[in-house]
């Protein structure tokens, strides 16, 4: 059976271990943080290569930041890693074949071959966590566009500049759909600065009144974003994943979605793919594992 090396290369952390054409991890999970400088984030990669690559067939990389459609490099990159990190040389990490992917298409594919989209053609997947974000499955293809940043939910929530995103632009969902998202809406309604999503959530729990209300009005801005996503795709499902998915009520949002869209009756779904969705995902494109 054919194997991969996956690493997922985010601004915080770098993960990496084994995974078969199944979609099953096959080694332990290492962790490291993310090197602060292009040199040794480069370094680390080449060790962690080093270390497995005669046990593999194939390079399989999930990052941050839009990827070319080649699949071979990064076209745009995150604020949060080193500035020189879309100039990686990702094939010059090994003499096998490497093949590079955003982290949120990853994830989606994961979710389309072996989670809960699987036997959709269509779907959309959000990844709520810090931030958002986002990968579209059409005609069980990955929808990348022209470039290869399609997929980046960016999109207007607001027009007044109420919110700045982390991308500088301003009242984008990922600004309101996020973790930092419901914090940012917890604190504005409560007029309580020191607030967190964590104080949301235990307040959820304990039957707070004003905490479930800045709760349900963060729940409510993921199904504006919802509505809008299957009115311009039309998908089988839509499918959170994601930290801040595990406190979503997906009947709810299925229900009050699918009473306002104007195209065919979709699907909210929690994802299935697990918390390491985004280096399964990147294996089995990797490996060629189509559904």
């Amino acid at each position: 059976m054919k194997k991969a090396l996956a690493i997922d290369i985010g601004g915080t952390k770098i993960y990496n271990c084994i995974v078969d054409e199944k979609g099953q991890i096959v080694s332990d999970v290492e962790k490291r943080n993310t090197p602060e400088s292009f040199a040794d984030i480069k370094s680390t990669l080449e060790n962690i290569v080093k270390s497995y690559e005669n046990d593999v067939d194939v390079i399989a990389i999930a990052t941050c930041g839009a990827v070319n459609n080649e699949n071979s490099g990064i076209i745009g990159s995150t604020g949060n890693i080193a500035k020189e990190y879309p100039t990686m040389d990702f094939q010059g990490l090994s003499s096998k074949k490497v093949f590079v992917e955003n982290d949120a298409n990853c994830a989606a594919w994961a979710e389309h071959i072996i989670g809960a989209s699987k036997g959709y053609a269509h779907s959309v997947m959000l990844t709520l966590g810090t931030g958002v974000g986002g990968g579209i499955i059409i005609d069980n293809k990955i929808l990348k566009g022209k470039s290869g940043a399609a997929g980046e939910m960016h999109f207007k929530m607001r027009t007044d500049k109420h919110r700045k995103c982390t991308c500088k632009s301003w009242d984008c969902f990922e600004a309101y759909a996020s973790g930092n998202g419901l914090k940012d809406t917890a604190r504005e309604l409560l007029k309580n600065p020191d607030l967190t999503s964590y104080d949301v959530i235990d307040g959820v729990n304990r039957n707070d009144r004003e905490l479930t209300r800045a709760f349900q009005r963060w729940e409510d801005d993921i199904k504006d974003g919802i509505i809008g996503l299957a009115n311009i795709f039309d998908p089988d499902c839509i499918v959170l994943s994601g930290s801040m998915a595990e406190f979503v009520d997906t009947d709810y949002l299925t229900d009050e979605v699918n009473s306002q869209i104007v195209t065919t009756p979709t699907k909210v779904l929690k994802g299935q793919a697990g918390n390491y969705s985004g280096m399964i995902g990147a294996a089995l494109l990797a490996l060629g594992i189509n559904s």
